[in-house]
């Protein structure tokens, strides 16, 4: 398993004041030092401010701290060296112009620890550096799509393909984007990660499965005899 750019996919019909929180929260996860993370946002244009909205919230009511108490949903990252580069992927968003709504600093109050505050940006184009590299830190990336097949696209346009959200209203959309999404795994709906299922990637994600049947098949062998 080798990391991943991964896609939230939020569909129209979804429940926005459910969908855009649970996404934000996936994102900063460990502060952000998470392979599977769904660091890439996709949101339906005409929805874009509302999600932005939405997403600031979350973002900046996450509680930064000592990650040994109790009320704490973001730590610090784990080095200095880590720290500067996610520092410098925020540098390199603000100036390919994409819109900070969210961060972008370090917490004034902790003189001790790398921490940075949950990041977000907005209104991101694909093409950008933010929206194709692997982070590893609390930066979540909102990318505005115009259809459901341009949303497609978009989660698929990286290098990567570890895992992947989607939110809809119609269970049966849902599973439909799911299915071409190439990625290993992917939740509908907030979906619960489950241990018994198949978990690897697609892409520059690496090979093979742990986990369930397929990850116990990763240490047989297999004959082949012909008659």
């Amino acid at each position: 398993e080798l990391g991943g750019k991964s896609a939230c996919v939020i569909l129209d019909d979804a429940p926005f004041e459910k969908a855009i929180p649970s996404g934000a929260r996936n994102a900063m996860l460990n502060s952000g030092q998470t392979c599977s993370a769904w660091t890439r946002m996709l949101v339906p244009r005409a929805r874009q401010q509302e999600a932005m909205d939405l997403a600031a919230a979350a973002a900046n009511g996450l509680k930064i701290g000592d990650p040994l108490d109790a009320g704490t949903r973001l730590g610090p990252l784990i080095s200095a060296t880590q720290r500067e580069r996610v520092e410098g992927y925020i540098a390199k968003g603000k100036s390919e112009g994409e819109k900070l709504i969210a961060g972008g600093g370090r917490p004034e109050a902790f003189s001790k620890g790398y921490f940075v505050q949950p990041t977000v940006f907005a209104d991101v184009k694909s093409k950008m550096t933010i929206a194709q590299e692997e982070i590893f830190g609390p930066v979540l990336s909102i990318l505005p799509y115009d259809s459901e097949a341009e949303a497609v696209e978009i989660a698929n346009d990286t290098i990567y393909g570890l895992a992947g959200g989607v939110w809809s209203g119609d269970a049966e959309r849902a599973m439909r984007v799911a299915r071409k999404m190439r990625t290993g795994q992917v939740d509908i709906n907030g979906g619960r990660y489950n241990p018994l299922a198949p978990f690897g990637g697609y892409k520059q994600s690496g090979i093979g499965r742990e986990l369930g049947v397929f990850g116990l098949e990763e240490y047989l062998q297999v004959k082949s005899i012909a008659r």
